[in-house]
């Protein structure tokens, strides 16, 4: 895996657990009762979004070093994710 390739697996595994940080412990403005005139009462009251980031941040890290370890080991390959034998069994290199 390149510095390229390994920058894009962590982009795209940050901004999915970023998704999913998002919602936990969010707090509307409908729960609260306070709905700004104008806004949904879905919309959030406090967003945290800086310290949302910086836990997605360090859980992204310790996922892209499992995921990286498993790429760069050769512990799972692209071969055995072939279920259905379309690849060929050619040698690797």
């Amino acid at each position: 895996m390149g510095i390229t390739s390994g920058i894009v697996l962590f982009a795209v595994i940050w901004f999915m657990t970023f998704l999913c940080v998002i919602p936990i412990r969010l707090t509307t403005q409908g729960d609260i009762g306070d709905i700004v005139p104008g806004t949904h009462a879905g919309s959030p009251e406090e967003h945290n979004l800086k310290k949302k980031a910086w836990i997605t941040t360090g859980i992204s890290f310790v996922l892209w070093c499992i995921i990286a370890t498993i790429i760069l080991t050769g512990t799972i390959t692209v071969q055995d994710l072939d279920w259905f034998h379309r690849m060929g069994r050619g040698t690797a290199g």
